[in-house]
């Protein structure tokens, strides 16, 4: 069995998603050794890192991270490459993979996005059309390796379109030691009381 990491180290110096300062995370020490043990205190936004967004994120009547059953947020799971797509990811693109998309399977776009020293403002991301795709074809997650699954869009199109079918969907996965295949996913969120959305530490396995 090998087991992939896909979450990125939370620190300090993270990049966060447009470079926003006010989503950098805060580590502090609460207490020292020398005051009996070592504890600190996270200030984290729950949309840093790797982390799943929740129906509330964009609908005011969408279900809270605590309310999703855990099975939406584990299972069967398929990473498409898109790594040559600049741009948008359409239908006709997921449509076209080698790789077919299963009911109740989990869905990871990987994409040219990856690790750099400062936030990449023409990620590649998940267009209206592959969106809706996604929801005909019945899948319980989806997943990307930038910290949004949209760009500019109005009215946020992808998101609300996912959420309104009540698929949870992770953003910041680190997929660049993935390659194109099956594997069984895992990224459980905290239980946040009426969380928009959580971090997740997310693996993919390989058995």
């Amino acid at each position: 069995m090998k087991i992939y990491d896909l979450s990125p180290e939370i620190s300090e110096e993270m990049i966060v998603y447009k470079d926003k300062a006010e989503k950098k995370p805060k580590i502090k020490a609460a207490r020292t050794l020398k005051e009996g043990s070592n504890e600190s205190r996270i200030e984290l936004d729950s949309h840093t890192g790797s982390h799943v967004d929740a129906p509330y994120h964009m609908l005011e009547n969408g279900k809270t991270i605590e309310k999703i059953p855990l099975e939406k947020f584990m299972g069967k799971c398929i990473v498409l490459d898109f790594t040559k797509i600049k741009n948008s990811i359409t239908k006709n693109n997921i449509k076209n993979s080698e790789i077919k998309i299963k009911k109740n399977g989990i869905v990871l776009l990987k994409t040219k996005n990856k690790s750099e020293r400062s936030f990449n403002q023409n990620f590649t991301y998940l267009d209206k059309s592959g969106a809706e795709y996604l929801v005909s074809k019945k899948i319980k997650a989806v997943g990307i390796d930038s910290l949004g699954i949209e760009r500019n869009q109005p009215e946020h199109e992808t998101h609300k379109i996912l959420l309104r079918n009540n698929i949870p969907i992770f953003e910041g996965l680190d997929l660049s030691k993935v390659n194109q295949g099956r594997y069984f996913f895992h990224g459980l969120p905290l239980k946040i009381r009426k969380g928009d959305a959580s971090p997740v530490r997310a693996v993919l396995i390989m058995e």
